[in-house]
């Protein structure tokens, strides 16, 4: 039994050596399999795209490395500015429509009554509530190294406190007002410092073009130290203001960068952010900044004088100068004047309305804006060379340029309201309702005199309403003749057929004051 036990033990150990023996040759097998196999589709891929070209990373240069360069030189440059200004809100009174009856919420009840109570702090319609403290944050721009600080006027012209954070400094500095524009929207600051400070490179704004590249640095909710970028998207925009031609960006613009700077990508500052196009209050792609070639002037008249002083040559005139009308006084380009200020420069030197101002020091003149920065920049009291045109005929003259403050200080005055009374009176063709002028409208209209006629009406899509004719104008001219009453201007339209020139000649209240204008259009 021993014998054979050990025989079987024997037969065993044979079996589990020859076991381990197979799979080990099998492994090897399987292994070198593998790699002839890989070595194969490799040599196949080797062959089949033997034209191939290994990608090589080149050096981390990236485009935000001008950005930081940037950032880093004009950041200690802006600074934060907290105001502070007492309010006292006033009483408001429940409107209804004209006529009576109920407001849209119905019931008599302003829809807008809850926004303004939560956000501006009104009382119970036709109550007081006491006085408070409003904060509001802004941006501004260290110019002068001895503390002089340009922003926006809005920012701080009703603060009763200001205080500037600078830049890793922990200090709340106190400011004063050194100026403020109102025209422009500029102010100028001051903060008293123990070292100097860091002064910002001041650009030249009529070098950009749009298209290029812009950083707008500032304060936006209060969020110091932010930098957003973006392109010039348009330059000279108007905004309504004839002093402020501002340059457009889509460079990130939010409540609290206003004052701050527009930089280019030499680090110098090209425009002071002023103001966003926004349906929300927030950035919407549309921001506005005031040209530095602007804000410059307006610092170094403040930091002079406290106080910007603008030239006139004492004339008004529309913005929209039209091929019709300007044709109709026989000029291709100018400025057609629609008032002379009494006792103005422009009298003196023996305009007249209606005379078209062609250039300006030798300076060809070709809209209000060229005809306003070519005027408005010059010292008081320089004269400068007027060329214009009067009945067709180009004619010279000197005129001497005043303070436009006192050549129109009566138009800067009064702010009422004025109006006139139910639509009523004749019809005329060009689609608008007329009546005789008399001192009691004229009065209410805030008018003087009584020559010409009342519009009471304006048809929808009508001629008149299309060249922007509106109620509550008087109408002195048609075609260059004088309207005294309803009767010359029925006189007037029959002598006029279709596809005829028409330029009217207006009076009308805006704002308090009383302007002149032109209205010109194609008779259909």
């Amino acid at each position: 039994m021993s014998n054979v036990s050990a025989f079987l033990q024997t037969v065993r150990k044979r079996k589990t050596v020859s076991t381990i023996a197979i799979l080990a040759t099998l492994a090897v097998g399987i292994l070198i399999g593998t790699v002839v196999s890989r070595g194969v589709r490799a040599s196949q891929a080797q062959s089949k795209f033997s034209d191939a070209q290994q990608i090589e990373l080149p050096s981390p240069v990236t485009l935000s490395t001008t950005f930081s360069k940037i950032a880093k030189e004009v950041a200690p440059s802006v600074v934060n500015i907290n105001t502070e200004s007492t309010v006292r809100p006033m009483s408001r009174q429940r409107q209804t429509p004209p006529g009576g009856g109920q407001g849209p919420g119905g019931q008599g009840q302003d829809p807008f009554g809850d926004f303004f109570e939560r956000f501006f702090q009104f009382g119970p319609f036709g109550q007081e509530t006491p006085e408070f403290r409003q904060r509001s944050l802004g941006s501004g721009v260290i110019v002068d190294k001895n503390g002089y600080i340009l922003t926006n006027g809005h920012v701080v012209s009703r603060a009763s406190k200001i205080k500037v954070k600078l830049l890793d400094d922990p200090k709340l500095y106190d400011a004063k007002v050194v100026g403020i524009d109102e025209d422009t929207d500029m102010a100028v600051i001051k903060i008293e410092a123990d070292h100097p400070l860091p002064a910002v490179k001041i650009g030249n704004s009529d070098g950009l073009s749009v298209g290029d590249w812009v950083l707008a640095v500032g304060s936006p909710f209060g969020l110091e130290e932010t930098l957003t970028a973006g392109i010039v998207s348009a330059k000279g925009r108007d905004l309504g203001s004839q002093f402020q031609r501002f340059i457009q960006t889509d460079a990130a613009i939010n409540p609290g960068n206003s004052g701050g700077p527009l930089v280019n990508m030499a680090g110098e500052v090209v425009g002071i952010n002023t103001a966003i196009a926004t349906g929300t209050g927030s950035y919407a792609g549309v921001g506005f900044a005031l040209p530095s070639n602007v804000a410059a002037d307006v610092y170094n008249q403040l930091i002079k004088s406290g106080k910007v002083t603008r030239g006139s040559i004492g004339v008004t005139f529309q913005p929209e100068q039209s091929s019709v009308l300007l044709r109709s006084f026989g000029a291709d380009h100018g400025v057609v004047i629609t008032g002379i200020q009494p006792g103005g420069p422009a009298e003196k030197a023996g305009l007249q309305r209606g005379d078209v101002i062609l250039s300006v020091d030798g300076k060809v003149i070709k809209d209000g804006d060229d005809l306003v920065s070519q005027v408005a920049s010059k010292p008081v009291g320089q004269s400068v060379a007027l060329k214009y045109m009067r009945d067709r005929q180009e004619r010279e003259a000197k005129v001497a340029i005043a303070d436009r403050s006192k050549v129109f200080a009566d138009l800067l005055g009064s702010q009422e309201e004025q109006g006139i009374g139910p639509s009523e009176g004749t019809e005329a063709k060009f689609g608008i309702t007329i009546q005789n002028l008399t001192p009691d409208i004229a009065n209410r209209l805030g008018l003087k005199g009584t020559q010409g006629v009342v519009v009471t009406g304006v048809d929808q899509d009508s001629f008149a309403d299309e060249i922007g004719v509106q109620r509550g104008d008087v109408v002195l001219e048609i075609n260059r003749e004088p309207v005294q009453d309803v009767d010359d201007v029925v006189t007037i339209q029959k002598k006029l057929k279709e596809k005829s020139d028409v330029v009217f000649l207006i009076q009308r209240n805006q704002g308090g004051q009383t302007i002149t204008l032109y209205l010109a259009g194609i008779l259909p």
